[in-house]
């Protein structure tokens, strides 16, 4: 799960400002619709996001990209937390939620097949592992589209 280079440097603008307010940037997704960008970064903590906390992060990082300008044309800056369906970027965020219930979209076929819904068993080196059924999938980190976790209630 390779950043963009887009997403790499809105990541290194807003980390800092993220941190600095006592929140952990959890990831950033870039959204392009034809000259229209959705810039979207999400914020956790240890005692959850609430409202206050999205709104000093979209404004602090509102400002340093009206200086910056990382983005070509116009965007809209959303900022919120990442929920209960939380999308997971990296090995870090796959090692944390272990145990858990997840979806992941592959950039390509894998086994014949492109999404799988399953238990997250284990991460090894850049590889993670899905246990779907009685079947267990070791997934490279670079072939995964998108993933996150799936609520059980």
């Amino acid at each position: 799960m390779a950043l963009s280079s887009r997403q790499q440097l809105i990541s290194e603008l807003a980390s800092p400002i993220v941190e600095a307010l006592g929140c952990e940037l959890w990831g950033v997704e870039c959204l392009s619709q034809g000259r229209f960008t959705l810039v979207r970064l999400y914020i956790d903590k240890e005692d959850g996001v609430g409202l206050e906390d999205c709104e000093k992060v979209s404004r602090q990082v509102s400002s340093l990209m009206d200086v910056e300008d990382p983005i070509t044309g116009q965007y809209t800056l959303e900022v919120s937390s990442p929920g209960m369906e939380r999308p997971l970027y990296s090995l870090a965020h796959f090692e944390r939620y272990i145990g858990e219930k997840v979806q992941v979209k592959l950039t390509r076929k894998f086994e014949d097949r492109k999404k799988m819904t399953g238990q997250l068993v284990g991460v090894e080196g850049d590889e993670i592992i899905v246990q779907v059924d009685d079947e267990q999938f070791v997934l490279p980190i670079e072939w995964i589209d998108k993933a996150n976790i799936v609520p059980v209630f």
